[in-house]
C-alpha cells in the first residue's frame, strides 16, 4: 500500500507538470487499489486483535497500522486531486513556480518514503528526521502561493491557472502532513511516546538542554 502511494503521488505530479490529462484514469485506478488495500488491511488487523489478543509491541504495531492506513488512503486521494489539475497549457504561471513546486513535490515524496521506511525498520530516529522536514515543505508552499497571488494580480487572464497551482501546492503540503502523521505513529510504535499536536517539538527542545542546565 505504501509503495502504491509513492507511485501515485509521483505519477500524478508528473502528469500535472507535463499537462498530461490522459493519465487521469490510470491515477484513479491506482487510487482504487489503495482503497481496497485499506479495507483488506483493516479487516486483517481486526481479525488479529479478536483472535490473538496481542499485547505490548505487537499491540502498538497494530494500533499504528490502523492509523497509518488511513493516512495512506488520504494520500491517494490527494494524488487524484493533483492529477485532476493537469491541463495541456497553464501559460506562464506554471513556468514561474515550476522549480519551487517540483522541489516541494520531491521533498514531500522523500518524507513519505522516509516515514514508510521508518515503519518497516522500526526506526524512530528516521521518523524524527521526517518530522524535521515538514517546515521546509510549508515554507515552499507559502512561497508558491505568494508568487501565484502576485502573478494573478498582474495577469487577470491567468487566474484559473494560478488557482490550479495553488491547489496543487496545498495538496502536496497535505501529503507531507500525512507523511508527518506516519512518522509520529512510528515514534509511538517504537517508543510508546505520543508526539502529536506539537509534543514532538517540545520533547526535542527538552532533550537538547544539557542535564543540570537551568
Amino acid at each position: 500500500m505504501g509503495a502504491r502511494c509513492e507511485r501515485i503521488v509521483g505519477m500524478a505530479f508528473d502528469a500535472f507538470s507535463r499537462g498530461a490529462s490522459e493519465v487521469g484514469p490510470e491515477v484513479e485506478a491506482l487510487d482504487s487499489q489503495i482503497d481496497r488495500d485499506e479495507l483488506d488491511i483493516h479487516a486483517l488487523i481486526l481479525r488479529i486483535l479478536a483472535r490473538r489478543q496481542p499485547v505490548a509491541d505487537d499491540l502498538r504495531f497494530l494500533a499504528t497500522a490502523l492509523r497509518l492506513i488511513t493516512d495512506l488512503e488520504r494520500i491517494g486521494d490527494e494524488a487524484v486531486n493533483i492529477g485532476e489539475r493537469a491541463v495541456k497549457d497553464d501559460g506562464g504561471a506554471k513556468l514561474l513556480v515550476g522549480p519551487e513546486l517540483g522541489a516541494m513535490a520531491i521533498e514531500a515524496l522523500d518524507m513519505l518514503h522516509g516515514a514508510l521506511e521508518s515503519f518497516v525498520q522500526w526506526d524512530d530516529h528516521g521518523a524524527d528526521l521526517v518530522l524535521r522536514r515538514d517546515d521546509e515543505v510549508d515554507r515552499r508552499c507559502s512561497a508558491v502561493i505568494a508568487a501565484m497571488i502576485n502573478y494573478m494580480g498582474q495577469h487577470s487572464d491567468q487566474i484559473l491557472a494560478g488557482l490550479r497551482i495553488i491547489r496543487v501546492a496545498k495538496y502536496l503540503e497535505r501529503i507531507a502532513d500525512h507523511a508527518t502523521n506516519v512518522a509520529e505513529e512510528v515514534i509511538f510504535m517504537v517508543r510508546g511516546d505520543d508526539v502529536r499536536h506539537g509534543y514532538w517539538a517540545q520533547s526535542s527542545r527538552r532533550s537538547s538542554v544539557a542535564p543540570g542546565a537551568p
